[in-house]
């Protein structure tokens, strides 16, 4: 399509036209519909089913001769034996979402078939089947045994030959590791490449958001030269880390690329230079900073494919992932979207944690940040969600991590503390887990300690879509340390990014109020009032249960001087 479009469609129309159409009606079957690049048909016989696809592929071999094999059209097609819920131009159910997926594991020119359609024919027509084994196929809630149909009258030297069988993606992002190449003339540090490979699975292998391929599978590539496309094609995966090692004197450099194997494109890249000191400290060094910096950019590329799905084709991973890409936004409408695609991913699949994941900090910033609800509406169900997130993957980090943010904003110090620390025992590397144990720390009295965890937390994800909170959460643990004006230079880096963000205001001006500087401290009550009046209509401080009694009145004393009357 990519070279001639227009003559591929009409090459593909007169396939279907001339071939397709009338051997699915020679053999009593009929053309459901036609998808674009494909077809969908019904048969009343498995039979004829299989006897109409083998025909098809058997023509499709003698057409377009004159065109080199390369630009030649080839079908998959995939037949299931199942109920169908039949409509006029439509039909639906399992047994056609199961057609659908053994579609796409079959070769160019092939034919995939379930194992109910190979008890019914095998003895029927002269064809061979090769067990591909079970299959764990997209939105299909077991596995499936597939077969390889291979048609003994076809023409031996015309039939295509076999080659890897494509997996399919999951349904979150796909990651393999494949291992470093050392470049260096020292054969020593190759032990040092591989453990680096080593040490970044299990990293990534932390976020239960990735799919990481085991070292034993990523590691059959070694020594190999690899094409991406063929990794991403052989193993399933989205993405394909790659890296090298070169060692030069007591000097070594790392380098590593992510690559997006549909496309071959290089998504990020960096080189990391270090002195040779303890090799086993440097390797966990470069493990962990590359693991820090790849895991968000990985998040940023998937929110951005899922905002531009369809909202009728979101599963329930690409439905929460659409829901963070609204509330990095920022804004109340956005919020309210983000909420809907959340609850669109728990009526999908309500045994996924990150639904509830993703409704509980929504929940968070309507009552806490816009203020388009109560804390008291919010709470209880906050905490509820956050519950059945954990109860539903209690080794989800992002679950506990949640459950600690609801204890937080409830007022339970030491709840989130030790939500928080057992998110950081799953996942050391999890921002979120920092950031929950900042806030709990900073509003318990430990205002440094919470401060060096927040500021750990952006240095983990400084692309998180809630960095504008994490910078407020910063610009509070200094206002609490008597630090204004860094109180006041973080704030302003908040307002130049995010002039619309309500809840910085609030503490811009206590902190302007307290270095005396009236003018600019009026101005920031005059901006708090026009983005979020509410802001400046301070509650008792018992509606505040996350703040302690003094710094409930240090934050109002700030207030005042800066000119709020309230």
């Amino acid at each position: 399509m990519g070279a001639d479009e227009e003559g591929t469609h009409e090459r593909l129309q007169r396939h279907l036209r001339e071939l397709v159409d009338p051997k699915i009606k020679e053999h009593r079957g009929r053309t459901v519909k036609n998808t674009g690049d494909g077809f969908l048909a019904e048969f009343a016989s498995v039979v004829d089913a299989v006897r109409s696809a083998a025909e098809i592929q058997r023509g499709m071999l003698d057409r377009e001769p004159e065109l080199p094999e390369e630009r030649q059209i080839r079908f998959r097609i995939g037949i299931n034996l199942g109920d169908v819920i039949v409509e006029e131009q439509d039909i639906f159910g399992d047994g056609v979402n199961v057609a659908a997926r053994l579609e796409a594991l079959a070769e160019p020119g092939g034919i995939c078939v379930s194992r109910v359609v190979r008890d019914q024919v095998r003895d029927r027509l002269d064809y061979t089947f090769e067990d591909l084994g079970e299959q764990q196929a997209k939105n299909i809630a077991r596995p499936v045994r597939a077969y390889r149909v291979r048609d003994n009258a076809a023409p031996i030297e015309r039939r295509l030959p076999t080659s890897p069988l494509p997996l399919p993606l999951p349904d979150k992002p796909s990651i393999a590791v494949l291992p470093y190449t050392n470049r260096s003339s020292d054969p020593e540090q190759e032990f040092f490449a591989d453990g680096i490979a080593e040490d970044i699975i299990t990293a990534l292998s932390r976020y239960p958001s990735l799919f990481v391929i085991a070292r034993n599978s990523s590691f059959t590539y070694k020594d190999r030269s690899v094409d991406v496309k063929e990794v991403g094609r052989e193993l399933g995966v989205r993405f394909v880390l790659e890296g090298s090692l070169r060692k030069s004197g007591n000097r070594i450099r790392v380098t590593a690329q992510l690559i997006e194997t549909e496309s071959g494109k290089h998504v990020w890249a960096e080189r990391y230079d270090r002195d040779l000191a303890d090799i086993f400290v440097l390797q966990d060094e470069i493990a962990q900073a590359v693991t820090v910096a790849i895991a968000p950019v990985i998040a940023d590329f998937e929110r951005l494919r899922a905002a531009r799905k369809p909202p009728g084709s979101l599963d329930a991973w690409t439905a929460c992932q659409r829901g963070w890409w609204h509330m990095s936004k920022l804004s109340p409408e956005d919020n309210a979207l983000a909420e809907k695609f959340f609850e669109r991913a728990i009526d999908l699949d309500p045994t996924f944690a990150g639904g509830y994941i993703g409704l509980v900090s929504v929940l968070a910033d309507a009552s806490t940040v816009f203020l388009t609800r109560s804390l008291e509406e919010t709470q209880s169900l906050s905490e509820a969600l956050a519950r059945r997130a954990v109860a539903l993957d209690g080794a989800n980090a992002e679950a506990h991590a949640s459950l600690g943010a609801t204890l937080w904003r409830r007022g339970d110090h030491e709840g989130a503390r030790a939500e928080a620390n057992q998110a950081l025992a799953i996942n050391p590397n999890l921002a979120r887990g920092h950031a929950v144990l900042g806030m709990a720390l900073v509003s318990s009295g430990r205002a440094k300690e919470g401060l060096a965890a927040l500021q750990t937390c952006i240095r983990l994800d400084p692309r998180d879509p809630g960095i504008a909170a994490r910078y407020q959460q910063v610009t509070v643990a200094l206002y609490l340390l008597h630090e204004y004006e860094a109180a006041v230079e973080t704030a302003k880096q908040v307002i130049r990014s995010y002039p619309d963000y309500p809840p910085i205001y609030r503490w811009f001006a206590a902190a302007l109020g307290q270095l005396g500087r009236g003018d600019e401290a009026k101005q920031a009550l005059v901006t708090a009032a026009a983005v979020a009046p509410a802001l400046l209509d301070l509650p008792d401080r018992q509606r505040i249960p996350r703040m302690r009694p003094e710094d409930y009145t240090h934050l109002r004393e700030g207030l005042r001087n800066a000119g709020w009357q309230r």
